[in-house]
């Protein structure tokens, strides 16, 4: 394949997708085909709604076209399907919107086509799953009549300094010449170079262990804020103290969602148990990351009463509901445990967030979102979120927000323990 011959199709446009086919769309032609029509009609008036792209990079693309119909990658020879992997209510990982993308690429595909998956798997999912499904279908034989590529997305969700053009990218082939294929198309759009694997399946374990690397972390940092608040010690300034020495790593506690780190340890965990394998310190980390929900409401719970305030019909503000601040992104996120928890004492919540579309809220969570100016006269306020909005509320508008003797339940430790002294207002922070 020439690089000048190149057609390339993207399946799915959300986080990962959305900006692959922008930038790769500044060098080739490129087809972004998504399965919701409300999403493919978005983005053709340059609306994005993760707040990723501005409307001036979506629609200066003029090799760029949004579909909605599969047939329209029909003359694409180039696939990159990024469409999520998540797991089930089993924490099993749930690979059908993989094998639904390779069957629908399967039925395109012609003579030595390209298919690069960006889905985060377990080692082998590429090989031992998807081509299966690629040749079954289209009759082609790997590695003869088509070939597949894998590089792990690195989107960070809400994050402007580590975008896809400026963050080192991984690349693999399924033979040598397709490596270097795929790592030279990526190359084109991504300034600060590529690492290519030695196979793929050394490209999907290195991205697995990214997300599970991050997650070990902050479970310990969990587990350190619980033993902590034990001793009434405050885990920021311990942190603090801790971080003075060159080698400390710099992880802090908190709630761990999303569609990458809280699901991606699974993915593992799942292989090595088919491999017979447990893994101990992985799934142990995951264990603690998913209770912090509900240690956060019990807390909550626990402050409330300290200061006297009657759990039943007490009125409970939650500032955020994303998954991680600064973006739209409501998969997985453990706020919703926090939710789903303080339910169970007949308490009076509402729930705020700016970054997030109300419908979406509703149809996907069932929670009813409401404006900020609306919190007031709670009796608590979790800052579940570090949106930066919620960063610098003055005392002031913290009075207009909580009763008089009101908690703030302070998640991310936004604000120092200073900050509220001389008030009647309780702090309290992971």
């Amino acid at each position: 394949m020439k690089e000048n011959n190149v057609k390339i199709s993207v399946i799915g446009l959300g986080y990962v997708g959305l900006p692959l086919a922008v930038e790769f769309s500044k060098y080739f032609p490129v087809i972004g085909y998504d399965l919701s029509s409300d999403r493919i009609e978005q983005l053709k008036k340059g609306f994005d709604k993760t707040k990723e792209l501005s409307k001036d990079e979506i629609t200066s693309c003029g090799n760029l076209h949004f579909v909605h119909d599969p047939e329209e990658i029909q003359d694409s020879n180039v696939y990159i399907i990024t469409v999520p992997t998540p797991v089930n209510i089993n924490n099993i990982p749930d690979l059908s919107p993989l094998k639904d993308a390779s069957l629908m690429v399967a039925s395109k595909l012609s003579n030595n086509d390209l298919v690069i998956y960006e889905s985060t798997v377990f080692p082998g999912a590429t090989q031992n799953i998807c081509v299966p499904i690629l040749e079954e279908l289209s009759g082609l034989k790997y590695n003869k009549e088509f070939f597949c590529g894998y590089s792990p997305e690195r989107i960070n969700p809400g994050d402007k300094n580590h975008s896809l053009s400026n963050t080192v990218k991984i690349t693999s082939g399924s033979n040598e010449k397709t490596a270097k294929l795929v790592d030279s198309l990526y190359n084109k759009i991504v300034r600060v170079g590529t690492h290519s694997a030695e196979s793929i399946e050394v490209a999907e374990a290195a991205k697995v262990i990214e997300n599970v690397q991050r997650d070990v972390n902050i479970a310990l940092m969990n587990e350190l804020s619980m033993i902590f608040n034990k001793l009434d010690l405050d885990t920021e300034e311990v942190l603090k103290a801790a971080g003075t020495k060159w080698n400390f790593l710099p992880f802090k506690p908190g709630l761990v969602g999303g569609h990458c780190i809280g699901v991606d340890p699974y993915y593992l965990t799942y292989r090595a148990i088919e491999l017979g394998h447990h893994a101990e310190i992985i799934l142990a980390g995951r264990k603690i990351n998913d209770q912090m929900g509900t240690y956060i409401a019990e807390q909550t719970v626990a402050q409330l009463t300290r200061q006297g305030i009657n759990l039943i019909d007490a009125k409970i503000g939650i500032l955020g509901l994303t998954f991680k601040e600064n973006c739209s992104d409501i998969r997985n996120t453990k706020v919703l445990s926090i939710i789903n928890h303080l339910k169970q004492y007949k308490c009076k919540i509402c729930v705020t967030d700016d970054w997030v579309d109300k419908k979406d809220a509703k149809e996907e969570l069932n929670v009813n979102l409401i404006e900020l100016n609306a919190v007031r006269k709670c009796d608590v306020i979790i800052v579940a979120v570090a949106h930066d909005i919620f960063s610098n509320f003055s005392i002031n508008q913290w009075k207009m927000m909580l009763n008089k003797d009101g908690v703030i339940i302070d998640v991310k430790s936004f604000y120092n323990r200073d900050t509220f002294k001389g008030t009647n207002i309780k702090h309290w922070r992971l």
